[in-house]
């Protein structure tokens, strides 16, 4: 109770400050993906960084290459993360963040199995290996901290019950966490917002898109490039603690129709 209150009465006395949170799947260099492959759209996404200016990104089905490629474009930001199958270039879970802003404090990963500290482990009979990449940070010259997670759940019809389980392992992990600390989390669900695997989650935490004061874009976040969004809302913000949504958008930017990836990037802007 003792540390409780005083972490209210630290929170109280610092200057308001806001944090602008991405979560992004931006499509893996897949060669089937002709005129859309990542060799002709990654400037693209570079530019879609720049426009949206996040403090904190997290990517699914990022590729190392990938996250290279974007630092070296952007070199404000620093990236994170793990190949999902040890020793093999593969999916990462990438975060992104700003240098000039957050501080990375901590680090590591999870996998979404019955072993989730096992590298690469899987369980339910999924496809893929699937994980949690995870960071605390601090927001520079406040003191003021918070945890972040970033997922991908498996991706097939038939995988609904592996993502109901991963939804419980990690409502699991959220609820062991200190009460009083920030949490955010970003992620590609592969399930629809107000569905059973959504229930799992939000009674403990909250969704910015539902909770922000004003917000923007279409319900669905995937479009397959065509810019036409599906009829689920598959990619969250969620987020626990003294934070306020300010703003959601579920961005559509493109140039001349063309678009960075085949999902849209989700936008929150938070207020300590």
């Amino acid at each position: 109770m003792v540390r409780l209150l005083l972490f209210v009465a630290i929170a109280a006395a610092l200057p308001a400050q806001s944090l602008r949170v991405l979560t992004f799947n931006v499509r893996y260099p897949a060669k089937e993906d002709g005129p859309n492959a990542w060799e002709f759209r990654k400037d693209l996404l570079v530019e879609a960084f720049r426009a949206m200016d996040p403090d904190l990104v997290g990517t699914q089905e990022l590729y190392a290459a990938q996250g290279d490629y974007i630092v070296a474009r952007l070199p404000e930001y620093e990236w994170f993360g793990l190949n999902r199958r040890p020793g093999m270039t593969d999916e990462h879970m990438g975060v992104f963040f700003r240098r000039s802003r957050l501080r990375l404090l901590d680090a590591g990963n999870f996998w979404l199995s019955e072993t989730p500290e096992q590298p690469g482990s899987m369980s339910w009979n999924v496809s893929l290996p699937r994980l949690v990449t995870w960071g605390v940070f601090e927001i520079m010259g406040t003191g003021r901290r918070f945890r972040f997670f970033n997922t991908h759940f498996a991706h097939r019809r038939e995988d609904e019950e592996a993502r109901k389980n991963s939804a419980r392992l990690i409502a699991q992990q959220i609820a062991a966490l200190p009460q009083e600390e920030i949490f955010l989390m970003t992620g590609d669900f592969n399930a629809p917002a107000g569905g059973e695997v959504y229930r799992i989650l939000v009674p403990g935490i909250q969704d910015a898109w539902e909770k922000a004061a004003r917000r923007s874009g279409p319900e669905g976040t995937f479009h397959g490039f065509s810019g036409k969004p599906g009829a689920a809302r598959i990619d969250w913000i969620l987020f626990r603690g003294p934070l306020k949504a300010r703003e959601a958008e579920t961005t559509t930017w493109n140039q001349n129709g063309r678009y960075p990836s085949d999902h849209f990037p989700v936008f929150a802007i938070f207020d300590f």
